[in-house]
């Protein structure tokens, strides 16, 4: 990966800096920790493909016109996601289409298809025809300065992605602060117990399968996957899984949902937030997906990478859960705090 930017100036990686630098202002534009995490993903998915720079710069402009860089669950018809993306129309299943990586994939697979790239407007109708052509244009200085904020190397690199970068989840992209993803709390292992089940609800089950299919991959700051993940990387990826489109980055999804008052009603699917590496109670940068048992995966640091461990191990440090969205089976009633 390139040189690491400490996130200064404009950004705030002691506060609400994540991969993207945290809420900034480029140009004429402020920018939430939301979006510039989601235009560095768009950038980081393009670079990794050794796609030109160019590419990258229409790539965010049609984001910014089609959902002001937000992974939305709604728009025109069945149209979701970052590139509001249609399922009908071949773009990919719902939970695909709202899975930031998959989109930015699926909009550079038919935009390479197209020979002039020179008018952004152009470009970008071709792949998206909007009944609205005349509004990516207007979008290029924002975008280029997007762009200009992350992109390393050449502006038109060797065909080709640098060597492993999409198999390592890589890219030579900086990024806005340091990590400050990794967990804070010593590794408890654990394993699933004899007869683990997963969850009737079908949505809370497809949330816990995703993750615990997850297991073992690399630990990777600002890795959306498939490859890798970082922390919060991985429970979007769970739950766009379930076609449940959630922010990226712990600073947003610590507000995705619903809050749960306490372990005591936490459910398969729910978000718990710890401080992490470089956080804190008020600014929880860690987080992992609970699974039910007593246990939650986690994208735990770079040298252990997604592992499943024993909620008793971040009883003392959670901060904050998050539900976000309900079951569609309603759950049975309490009986006390999860094993541990």
């Amino acid at each position: 990966m390139g040189t690491v930017l400490s996130g200064g100036g404009t950004g705030g990686c002691t506060r609400t800096g994540g991969v993207g630098g945290g809420q900034q202002q480029l140009g004429d534009r402020t920018w939430s920790d939301e979006q510039m995490t989601n235009a560095h993903t768009i950038i980081a998915t393009t670079s990794a493909r050794g796609l030109p720079r160019r590419a990258a710069v229409i790539a965010i402009a049609t984001a910014i016109v089609e959902s002001d860089l937000v992974n939305v669950d709604y728009g025109d018809r069945d149209s979701l996601g970052l590139f509001q993306q249609r399922p009908s129309m071949g773009w990919g299943t719902p939970a695909e289409v709202t899975t930031p990586t998959y989109a930015t994939g699926a909009f550079l697979d038919r935009l390479v298809l197209e020979d002039d790239w020179d008018d952004l407007g152009t470009a970008a109708q071709r792949v998206q025809r909007s009944a609205f052509p005349d509004r990516y244009g207007k979008r290029e200085a924002q975008a280029t300065a997007l762009v200009d904020r992350f992109w390393t190397g050449p502006d038109n690199p060797p065909s080709g992605p640098p060597p492993g970068a999409q198999q390592a989840g890589l890219s030579p992209v900086v990024t806005g602060c340091p990590d400050q993803g990794a967990s804070n709390v010593p590794l408890d292992p654990a394993q699933l117990p004899p007869g683990f089940t997963l969850p009737p609800d079908p949505r809370q089950r497809t949330v816990v399968s995703f993750a615990l299919a997850q297991l073992g991959k690399p630990y990777v700051w600002g890795a959306k996957g498939p490859a890798a993940y970082d922390c919060s990387g991985l429970t979007q990826a769970s739950w766009s899984a379930a076609g449940v489109p959630i922010p990226a980055g712990t600073t947003t999804q610590v507000t995705a949902g619903a809050a749960v008052p306490s372990l005591a009603a936490v459910q398969p699917g729910d978000l718990l937030f710890i401080p992490g590496s470089l956080g804190s109670p008020s600014n929880p940068r860690h987080v992992g997906v609970y699974i039910g048992d007593g246990l939650l995966v986690n994208a735990y640091d770079e040298t252990k990478g997604v592992v499943l461990e024993n909620v008793r191990a971040w009883a003392g440090e959670i901060v904050s859960i998050r539900r976000p969205a309900q079951p569609a089976i309603p759950a049975p009633p309490l009986k006390g705090e999860p094993r541990t």
